[in-house]
């Protein structure tokens, strides 16, 4: 019997090593910042793609914003462990305290600061995808240091 719940994670890490390999060509050829800026806008447009399904929720509609977007998170949470902390008319708070994708940097010994970078631009899918959706959003990505991985605070454009 397949193994979807490996084979997913596998997925998962190697997107993250895809991620590392463009960016490590990019940033020999362009130097570190230019990479991460055009790695991010070209994720951010994923984002804004993906977007398009979550702004029927737009411009208040928080919970139903909120269970749309658990619902599409990989793996059923189990793998990005997700938890809300605020769903009210204010806006959505989601701390995820997993992510594959840093595991995956994590088991390629990279420096902090370098997952961080990583983050960063892995990160710019759910900026995209929130703003696209017609809301505004802070995407507090790893930093060196930190428990968990991004924290996601959204709130009306």
């Amino acid at each position: 019997m397949a193994d979807y719940r490996k084979d997913l994670v596998g997925q998962l890490k190697n997107r993250a090593l895809v991620y590392l390999e463009v960016y490590d060509v990019l940033a020999e050829e362009l130097g570190a910042a230019r990479a991460e800026g055009l790695l991010a806008k070209a994720i951010l447009q994923r984002g804004r793609s993906a977007g398009q399904a979550l702004a029927e929720f737009a411009p208040a509609d928080f919970d139903g914003l909120c269970k749309a977007f658990l619902k599409g998170v990989p793996g059923e949470g189990e793998l990005f462990a997700p938890e809300v902390r605020r769903c009210d008319a204010d806006g959505v708070e989601i701390q995820f305290h997993a992510c594959p994708l840093k595991e995956a940097w994590e088991d390629a010994a990279l420096a902090p600061e370098k997952r961080a970078t990583l983050c960063r631009i892995a990160g710019a899918v759910d900026k995209g995808m929130f703003e696209a959706a017609g809301f505004a959003i802070d995407n507090r990505t790893w930093t060196p240091g930190a428990k968990g991985c991004c924290f996601l605070s959204i709130r009306r454009a």
